[in-house]
């Protein structure tokens, strides 16, 4: 995909996003929800899909979708998301007060999570994603409950001297997220982005990612390739080619401390099965670094 390629919710990998927040909705309407959130649902009601997603386990159960898919991946989401917000209530309740989501989608963390007071959140992402985002938390009457300044720019672009532009203190820790990001960089831009995170990162700062090692492997198996295209996604073509260096093995040398999961370890600390999943997906990683 090139750089000058923009998307909203409902074309490319915003469509990803529009699936995501189906995935949080069905989680949050079960009875032993990882977590909550109640904006979930709001988005896939406002947004034209190319094809209805389901928002509630009775959904989920009548779905035409390829078979097993979407029992996966709401499954799988619902781990994920709980994942990354513990990463951010761990951080927060350890001081830091600067919180940084990259390529945010539709998530609500800066809505839907407690925030100590004096906490600043930036969130960035394609200007058509955030507009449609903030247009429906805005009719659902939502309000953050920090300072939230949303940033709209390209990650595979400048996004760091926008990020500062918006007030962003590189002298002050800050926890980075990037969730559902990094499949669809190309390799370099992956190394740009850690590199960047690096350069605004003073001692004390941390950083959570989820990390896939096999991309040729998710865009390769049947299941996951027969559901993006049910969306009206080529998932192969989203997902850059090209050998990748770890996280632990870009960070590393920049003197930070890495720490990794595997998503089935995640699964198993939340009393959660994925049962048999594609080997892509089982080889993808949650992943923490700190800078000492």
């Amino acid at each position: 995909m090139s750089s000058d390629q923009q998307w909203d919710i409902v074309t490319g990998v915003g469509v990803t996003a529009l699936a995501v927040a189906a995935g949080r909705a069905v989680e949050t309407a079960r009875p032993d929800a990882l977590i909550s959130d109640p904006y979930a649902a709001a988005f896939v009601a406002a947004a034209p899909a190319p094809t209805p997603f389901p928002v509630t386990p009775g959904e989920l159960e009548e779905y035409e979708g390829p078979a097993g898919l979407w029992t996966l991946m709401t499954a799988y989401l619902g781990i994920r998301s709980r994942v990354f917000d513990d990463f951010f209530t761990g951080a927060a309740r350890d001081g830091i007060r600067q919180v940084v989501i990259l390529a945010s989608g539709l998530d609500t963390r800066p809505f839907r999570l407690e925030w100590p007071e004096g906490t600043r959140c930036f969130e960035l992402d394609q200007p058509r994603v955030l507009d449609f985002k903030l247009r429906v938390l805005a009719e659902r009457n939502a309000r953050a409950g920090c300072a939230h300044t949303p940033v709209p720019v390209d990650l595979r672009e400048d996004w760091a001297a926008a990020l500062e532009a918006a007030g962003f203190d590189a002298s002050e820790p800050t926890a980075w997220l990037a969730e559902g990001l990094l499949p669809y960089l190309p390799p370099e831009a992956e190394e740009r982005l850690f590199k960047e995170i690096d350069r605004l990162s003073p001692s004390g700062s941390r950083l959570a990612a989820e990390c896939v090692p096999d991309t040729e492997g998710l865009a390769n198996d049947a299941l996951l390739r027969d559901g993006g295209t049910a969306l009206g996604i080529d998932l192969p073509a989203l997902l850059p080619e090209g050998e990748r260096r770890s996280l632990e093995e870009q960070l590393a040398p920049l003197g930070w401390e890495y720490d990794g999961r595997p998503v089935l370890e995640s699964a198993r600390e939340l009393g959660r099965s994925l049962g048999p999943v594609p080997g892509g997906l089982e080889r993808m990683v949650h992943a923490f670094a700190r800078r000492p």
